[in-house]
């Protein structure tokens, strides 16, 4: 998954009309709802909120959408947080309208820095008080050393034992030092062209303890035209800090789950045998169809898991 989100990955549900009519409808209160629980026999089962794209903008639509799809662990995006936290590069519709090129903003302060992790371990305290675990954020890193280190800061306010990135082996040495202070894994997720290797040790793994891989076995599959990700996942089983599951063709299709050649199913079966306890993250990718929303897919994905590990 690109934090990009580029223009041809965008799944809308019609209009944004539309997908904040979906959530403005009746719903218990958070505090009202039930908990919820994927971990099924075992394996955690979470989603990573880049699935909620066309609905959900603040962190409170964010949870709204899990609670609705009964999951229980969560790889949150850095959008919800930062709008959250007030933390500066947040997208979403109230981030500012107009941004002023020629102002460059002056880094913040330490105060404002403490303010904004007080945010953070409030919104830890709200997912958590609901029966979500935020046990991975995705807000990436910014350019200097305080900003790499605030990242992990907020990792440890939200409780997170991981921070996901997209795979960059220059970017994996300068977070390693940070990651092992602060003994957080950061998690290097994979496209189609930068999996993990299988016939030699993966160098990006001698950088650092903490340094692991986000194997996204979709992306594999397409990218290895119809390799069977499961080697890979026995190989590093040990450095694997999360999954992602999705389903794709060995031709690059992204399609709903049981339609392509992901062994999602024998992935899931595998971990419940091993008892290995790195989440297995829903992404949805594949088109929305039409009558439908991102919750209700989802909520499929989150049924397909529950019943290849009953």
């Amino acid at each position: 998954m690109n934090t990009n989100l580029p223009t041809t990955r965008r799944a809308f549900l019609g209009t944004a009309a539309a997908a904040a009519a979906c959530l403005a409808l009746p719903r218990r209160t958070l505090a009202a709802a039930a908990k919820p629980n994927s971990i099924f026999n075992g394996v955690r089962i979470g989603c990573i909120t880049y699935s909620y794209r066309s609905m959900a903008t603040t962190a409170e639509q964010t949870l709204q959408a899990l609670l609705d799809d009964g999951i229980s662990e969560v790889e949150l995006m850095g959008g919800p947080i930062q709008l959250y936290a007030g933390i500066p590069g947040a997208k979403g519709k109230n981030a500012p309208a107009v941004v002023e090129l020629s102002t460059v903003p002056p880094p913040p302060t330490d105060a404002q820095r403490d303010a904004q992790l007080a945010k953070c371990r409030e919104l830890r305290k709200m997912y958590n008080d609901a029966g979500v675990n935020i046990h991975i954020h995705k807000m990436g890193f910014g350019p200097s050393d305080e900003d790499i280190e605030f990242s992990f800061l907020v990792a440890k306010a939200l409780g997170c034992f991981a921070v996901t990135t997209e795979r960059n082996d220059v970017l994996a040495r300068r977070v390693a030092p940070f990651a092992e202070k602060h003994q957080i894994w950061v998690g290097f997720h994979n496209h189609t062209t930068n999996f993990p290797t299988i016939d030699k040790p993966d160098p990006i793994l001698e950088v650092g303890k903490y340094i692991g891989f986000n194997l996204d076995i979709g992306h594999y599959v397409a990218g290895t035209k119809g390799l069977s990700p499961i080697p890979v996942i026995e190989k590093y089983h040990d450095r694997i800090v999360s999954l992602h599951l999705k389903d794709r063709t060995a031709d690059g299709g992204n399609v709903p789950w049981g339609q392509g050649q992901t062994p999602i199913k024998e992935v899931l079966q595998l971990m419940r045998k091993e008892k290995w306890t790195f989440p297995a993250e829903i992404e949805l990718e594949y088109k929305i169809p039409e009558g439908s929303n991102a919750v209700a897919e989802v909520a499929k994905c989150v049924r397909y898991c529950k019943e290849a590990l009953a």
